[in-house]
């Protein structure tokens, strides 16, 4: 059990309070199961004393995807629990939303040196609950100068003031010494609220203000003054934004048709369809599309096939629709991938060589046009499924370069015990990859994985590593 909400008295269509807070992975199948209970005087709610109202299932990913999602309540053995329903919303609670940067001088600041003027540097303090102060930013010293204009910096907004605009912050000019005693020159308080008022042509001020000499002399007035010269925000958008504002997956596999993975009606082949045990190629797609499914609302996905021999003509294609279907290589939801794997395999001739280049660039090509749509709301993933290294290795790191302008990242899974040595080029973990002409990718698309080191721990695991 997670959490439960608080009881809300005689009221058929309860509106709960409790907020839970959930550990969100995308990487991961997480399934949750609420349930409802009539709660009957002080006795624990789940006790023999509760009416059980109904239960739902889904996923985080689902709440995530849909930002709202509504379901019927079930009884005990899948009976409909009436028109009940229960809603749940999500929204994102994590801190990092990105950064700001800050530009700050002084003006008149009081003078602590005899011989020369002060040395200031300024320092950032966020307050946090507990009353405790975070140094958040410490300043240059501006030598000599009682009026320094310190560099522009960048902090994000979560270290600044835990993305709370009203906490508070304690700013302290200090006068520099070289033996590490500095001299308090002065202090105030404000909030990313109030410095947001900087932003665009307007400047904020704050007296800097010595508490003891407030005390003692009767006509301070401050320590100088600080100014606020700019601000701006440069937002961070997190996978959370992209997909709560409406942003979709389109998921794409690519299966390795060609000849070495051995024939399908041999047991050792890696294509082998195994009645009671999936072969390694649908563990791979299974454990990857689970997760991506959540986030495409139509759950339709695009399988192609390389590296076979097809009808009628059986000629050699490299970027076929595995169910035939050239005009809609669409398959109804990972199941539907699965039966067009198994249904495509006895029609086709397995061949060769391994070139993925063409279904990148395919991809790519859907992408590149999505991209100039108005909406431009959908994201490529493309599963790469290979028994092998990829004999086109020149076009295909041509291919990803041009791909890495675009909404696309491509995943690909290495099955069988071939050695994948040279596939750890496409990832670039070692180095950036380069196009044969030395272009470099614009960002890192790529993650190979070789299916063998995750093929025996669970499913969940499996997708979660993959």
């Amino acid at each position: 059990q997670v959490d439960r909400s608080e009881v809300i008295k005689s009221n058929l269509n309860p509106v709960f309070a409790k907020i839970f807070t959930v550990d969100y992975y995308f990487e991961e199948v997480q399934k949750l199961r609420f349930e409802v209970y009539d709660s009957h005087g002080q006795a624990g709610v789940g006790t023999h004393d509760d009416d059980f109202l109904g239960g739902m299932e889904c996923t985080v990913g689902q709440i995530v995807a849909q930002k709202r999602v509504t379901k019927p309540l079930f009884l005990k053995y899948g009976k409909f629990a009436g028109k009940s329903t229960i809603t749940i919303i999500s929204e994102e609670i994590s801190g990092n939303n990105g950064y700001v940067e800050l530009a700050f001088r002084a003006k008149k600041l009081d003078d602590k040196d005899l011989f020369s003027k002060s040395d200031p540097f300024l320092e950032i303090y966020r307050i946090d609950d507990d009353r405790s102060e975070q140094l958040v930013y410490r300043t240059e010293v501006v030598k000599n100068n009682l009026s320094p204009i310190w560099e522009p910096f960048k902090v994000s907004l979560n270290s600044l003031c835990s993305c709370e605009e009203k906490r508070k912050l304690r700013c302290v000019v200090w006068d520099y010494d070289s033996r590490g005693k500095h001299d308090f020159i002065g202090e105030f308080f404000t909030t990313f609220e109030e410095m947001q008022k900087a932003m665009g042509e307007n400047k904020v001020q704050w007296d800097c203000m010595n508490p003891k000499y407030k005390i003692k002399k009767r006509n301070y007035k401050n320590s100088g003054v600080v100014v606020l010269l700019d601000l701006k925000i440069h937002r961070v958008y997190s996978f959370l934004d992209y997909i709560m504002g409406g942003c979709q997956i389109h998921f794409t596999v690519a299966i390795d048709f060609t000849a070495s993975n051995g024939d399908p009606r041999n047991s050792c082949s890696l294509h082998y369809i195994n009645p009671y045990q999936p072969n390694e190629y649908l563990k791979a797609l299974v454990a990857v599309g689970e997760i991506c499914q959540d986030y495409d609302s139509d759950k339709k996905f695009s399988a192609l096939g390389f590296g076979a021999r097809i009808p009628p003509k059986y000629e050699v294609s490299h970027d076929f629709a595995i169910n035939f279907n050239p005009d809609n290589d669409e398959c109804e939801g990972i199941q539907g991938v699965v039966e067009s794997y198994q249904s495509c395999l006895p029609k086709i001739q397995l061949y060769g060589p391994t070139n993925v280049a063409p279904i990148i660039s395919k991809v790519a090509r859907v992408a590149a046009d999505e991209e100039r749509t108005k909406e431009a709301s959908q994201y490529f993933i493309l599963l790469i499924l290979t028994d092998g290294v990829v004999t086109d290795m020149a076009d295909t790191r041509e291919a990803i370069v041009r791909a890495s302008y675009l909404p696309m990242s491509i995943i690909i899974v290495g099955v069988g015990n071939a050695d994948f040595t040279d596939m750890q080029i496409l990832d670039g973990d070692d180095g950036v990859l380069r196009s044969p002409k030395g272009e470099p990718v614009l960002r890192d698309i790529v993650q190979f994985v070789p299916f063998r080191e995750f093929k025996n721990v669970s499913g969940a695991a499996t997708g979660s590593c993959l």
